[in-house]
């Protein structure tokens, strides 16, 4: 059996993927407001989820699964930035290493 199929009365290979339209670069967004964001992004998280344990330990009503979801929501994001951080830096290093 071939592993040509016939379409719209042309021969294609199995695995060939349909031409996408380049997109075009992002305008005034540098990669250093988009880290800034990121840090942003994961203290508001931190902080969030440490008004909800607050709240939850004064017996307002929060339910543990919020606390839960927002711990580990803001956990998860700080282990991502800390993650791009060494990357970084690795980068960085092997750059410089460079002869």
């Amino acid at each position: 059996m071939s592993d040509l199929t016939p379409i719209g009365g042309a021969l294609t290979g199995p695995m060939q993927a349909p031409e996408l339209p380049a997109t075009p670069a992002p305008e005034g967004a540098s990669f250093g407001d988009v880290f800034r964001k990121a840090i942003n992004d994961t203290s508001g998280l931190q902080d969030d989820a440490k008004d909800m344990v607050a709240a939850f330990l004064r017996g307002e009503p929060v339910e543990l699964h919020q606390v839960m979801a927002a711990s580990e929501e803001a956990s998860i994001s700080l282990e991502l930035l800390v993650q791009l951080r060494n990357k970084l830096t690795d980068a960085y290093r092997s750059i410089m290493n460079i002869q």
